[in-house]
């Protein structure tokens, strides 16, 4: 999603928590991340992998200069032949230590066999951030979490996902370090332009 759509979505969603809840997640990402230089561990469920969202934080971890932004995408199931990329399996997991991060993206249940793997990488001081549709074990386990309970029909996990990974992004520079970089002026003409008009009155 580019910068226009993000900012159109998130005039859509002016007025509820999303974007800000968003913000706030993407950049506990980030300070986990950035110190660290990188060591992101990207995971789904069996049922759920979150290739969209790795593709998006590569893109994000280009155009704002932060590689450490750009995931290792663990996979339940990897087939011979795969390339390197699509080729790391839930063994990855066993060897997150401190330093590493863990970001989990479950929209239902993880499973017990994912759930044992997320605590012990925490055990052994890796930081978990998880992206879930409200399981209470995984958010347990979490240092921080954003839930999304998609039954109430306001929001669904994969266009937070949007939010998130773009915002990861946008905070990646520093404020008011030199110029602003060509893609947040952009961000900024976008919500100008899908502004509604100042009130008269």
């Amino acid at each position: 999603m580019d910068a226009v759509r993000v900012a159109l979505l998130r005039e859509v969603l002016a007025g509820t928590q999303w974007p800000g809840a968003a913000r706030r997640f993407a950049g506990s990402l980030r300070r986990s991340v950035v110190p660290a230089g990188g060591q992101l561990l990207l995971v789904g469920t069996e049922g759920y992998e979150p290739w969209h969202l790795a593709a998006h934080l590569v893109d994000e971890s280009a155009w704002s200069g932060l590689p450490e932004l750009a995931p290792t995408l663990v996979r339940h199931h990897v087939r011979p032949g795969e390339p390197p990329h699509l080729s790391v399996g839930l063994g990855r997991l066993a060897a997150a230590r401190r330093g590493h991060t863990l970001l989990v993206v479950a929209p239902g249940a993880p499973g017990e066999g994912l759930l044992e793997r997320v605590h012990d990488a925490r055990r052994a001081g890796a930081t978990v951030l998880s992206l879930d549709g409200g399981d209470p074990d995984l958010g347990a386990l979490a240092h921080d979490a954003l839930s999304v309970a998609e039954p109430d029909g306001e929001m669904d996990l994969d266009t937070v996902q949007h939010l998130v990974s773009a915002a990861a992004g946008e905070n990646g520079t520093p404020a008011q370090r030199g110029p602003r970089r060509f893609r947040d002026r952009l961000a900024r003409l976008a919500d100008h332009l899908t502004a509604p008009p100042p009130s008269r009155w």
